[in-house]
């Protein structure tokens, strides 16, 4: 029924070694039975050893595949671990800039009305020692660019991969962030126009950043010894732990300019855990009310989220029902507020001004679609990636005066 020791072969080759040194000691086994008995002992003992390496948890979902823990695992440590392999040029970086970053940030990235510049402000011998002049005690800077104040080269990459552009994040091939971002360190002059960015001199070109000796890891929140951490923070906590007031006062609210600015927040809100956003619909609570315990909290929809989301639109207002989950998909609410201006004109204005239009709804859809500068100041709206139909019924809703 048995096989000899020697020839036994256990169930995980990277465990032969230990196989064969139970094998020898099995030798001195001269009973038949006591032998197979040790024998099938070991092999099952080789087996549930093997089987406990992998973590299991009963009841709460599986363990992730490779694939999936790849498509999260996206970070870029400052020690460039994580980084894709890719390189991209300055010239590169310039085309990309022009064509998906000028809009927001300028063609110099010295950004507009609402965006801070991201270059300016470093200068030669801030290259040189690794620390920004400008940046000192004293010193007479009016504005601090996002240059100035980098200190891992991984920041600026990561952010860019994971971030931009604003209407299509993640949509950059790796080359084209190694490209952007070496067309912004050509801007603060850390790299020279002909300069190709790689995975391969990404270290050398930290070492060039203005502000690369401008950050301390004595803090205890920097992840590993191998990246200069400590064990002990530089900041201690004085939390009461014992004695303390029971009564909360919540101090921090939604100001009434804002709390319809994006739409109603608690038809945004997943209709699973306690977390609710407000109904910015209506007024808020009075303070220290009871009512202000459950802060205008939806009811809760129990079953498939099919069924959640069609209570949620039952109870809105028709008309803005069917437009919101466009304005959300598409990140209209981002730059535009319902009864504010925010980036942009807010809707209520843009419904005003061309109500009395007769080829309103046409003229609107195709400024949705394609963008434009100057009828609402210097900021231009880039193109927008919608549906001819989307355009249209956006564009019937803002005519019809935001109908409700």
């Amino acid at each position: 029924m048995f096989r000899s020791p020697d020839s036994l072969q256990p169930c995980h080759p990277e465990r032969s070694e230990g196989s064969l040194q139970r094998g020898k000691i099995l030798r001195f086994a001269q009973n038949d039975g006591v032998r197979n008995l040790v024998l099938l002992a070991a092999f099952f003992l080789s087996c549930t050893v093997a089987g406990a390496q992998t973590p299991r948890f009963d009841g709460i979902g599986r363990t992730a595949t490779p694939a999936e823990i790849k498509a999260w695992d996206i970070d870029v440590r400052p020690d460039f671990k994580g980084l894709p392999k890719g390189q991209g040029s300055v010239r590169q970086g310039e085309l990309l800039w022009e064509a998906q970053c000028a809009s927001c940030h300028g063609s110099f990235a010295e950004a507009s009305e609402v965006f801070t510049p991201i270059a300016g402000g470093t200068t030669a011998e801030d290259i040189k020692t690794g620390r920004v002049d400008g940046l000192m005690p004293g010193a007479n800077q009016p504005n601090r660019t996002s240059l100035m104040k980098l200190s891992t080269l991984s920041t600026l990459w990561d952010y860019i991969n994971r971030a931009m552009p604003w209407t299509a994040p993640k949509t950059l091939t790796a080359d084209e962030v190694y490209a952007v971002t070496a067309y912004i360190l050509h801007l603060g002059n850390v790299l020279p126009a002909d300069f190709t960015l790689s995975d391969a001199n990404i270290r050398e070109v930290q070492e060039r950043l203005p502000n690369r000796k401008g950050m301390t890891t004595a803090h205890a929140l920097w992840p590993g010894k191998e990246l200069g951490g400590t064990a002990r923070p530089d900041v201690q906590g004085s939390a009461c732990m014992s004695h303390c007031k029971s009564e909360v006062v919540i101090k921090s609210f939604l100001p009434d300019y804002a709390r319809n600015a994006h739409g109603n927040l608690a038809e945004q809100s997943r209709m699973i855990g306690a977390s609710r956003g407000a109904d910015t619909r209506k007024p808020p609570p009075a303070q220290n009310s009871e009512s202000n315990n459950a802060l205008a909290q939806p009811e809760r929809v129990q079953g498939a989220p099919e069924k959640a989301a069609n209570k949620v639109a039952s109870v809105a207002p028709t008309g803005s029902a069917a437009v919101m989950p466009l304005l959300q998909k598409h990140a209209c609410v981002a730059c535009h507020g319902m009864e504010s201006k925010l980036v942009g004109p807010s809707f209520r204005d843009i419904a005003n001004k061309y109500k009395d239009h007769a080829d309103a709804v046409s003229y609107l859809s195709g400024k949705i679609k394609s963008g434009g500068q100057g009828v609402w100041g210097s900021i231009p709206m880039p193109a927008q990636a919608l549906s001819p139909d989307e355009s249209a019924r956006l564009a019937q809703w803002l005519v019809q005066g935001m109908a409700k």
